[in-house]
Order: C-alpha cells, then structure tokens, then sequence
C-alpha cells in the first residue's frame, strides 16, 4: 500500500490532484520493483462517486483502513495526515513492513512478469 496526504488541511481540489499524482507515481515506482500497489484514496473515490451524495467521511477512511488490513507491507509518503498515519498504525500494529522511502522499499522476491504465451502444439 502507499499511504500520503490526500484531504489533509482542507486541501482544495487542485492540492487533492497534484497529491493523488504523487501518490500514484509512487504506486508506479513500486509497481516497477515488481509489487502490487494500492493505494486507499484510488479504492475509495469510485465508491464515494456512486454514492451521489455526501459520502466521502463514511466511506474514505473506513474503505483506506480495511484495504490496509489485507496489504503486506505500507510506503509511507509527504507530509502530515491523519489518515495516512492511521494507515500507517495498522501495518505497524500488524507487525507489518513500514517503508518511509522508496529507496527502503526491497525488490519483490519474485517480479512481475506478463505471462508466456501459448506454447504451438503440433
């Protein structure tokens, strides 16, 4: 999971997107050291959007949390937020992985790769 700022302050929705990027960025980079990311704000939005309505308070920390339940490790990201350290709280409770860089964050024991394609039978 990477967990960062997404709300935090009262952050205006350009504050919200340019975090979501980096976010997802950081989701890219791990991606690319042959991990699953994801990332709680991306599971969550979707949800809150079909609600149509005020959702977002019952729906995104609730969502972000129990999606952290079921990672085996957190890339903790920016600056100050309650929500990401409550994220954060869950790994470590767990007795779970708890990176504060990419740098920290090891290579998957066993990469990512696209699947082989059919051998021809003849």
């Amino acid at each position: 999971m990477v967990a960062g700022p997404y709300t935090s302050g009262g952050a205006e929705a350009a504050t919200r997107a340019a975090r979501l990027a980096e976010l997802n960025r950081a989701a890219l980079a791990v991606f690319r050291m042959g991990h699953v990311p994801v990332i709680g704000v991306n599971m969550a939005l979707p949800v809150i959007a079909a609600a149509e309505g005020d959702a977002f308070e019952d729906v995104m920390m609730p969502l972000s949390l129990a999606l952290a339940e079921r990672c085996d490790a957190v890339l903790r990201i920016g600056g100050a937020s309650a929500g990401a350290d409550a994220e954060l709280a869950r790994f470590a409770a767990a007795g779970k992985p708890v990176f504060r860089s990419l740098a920290e964050v090891p290579p998957a024991a066993t990469p990512l790769r696209p699947p082989a394609p059919p051998s021809p039978r003849g």
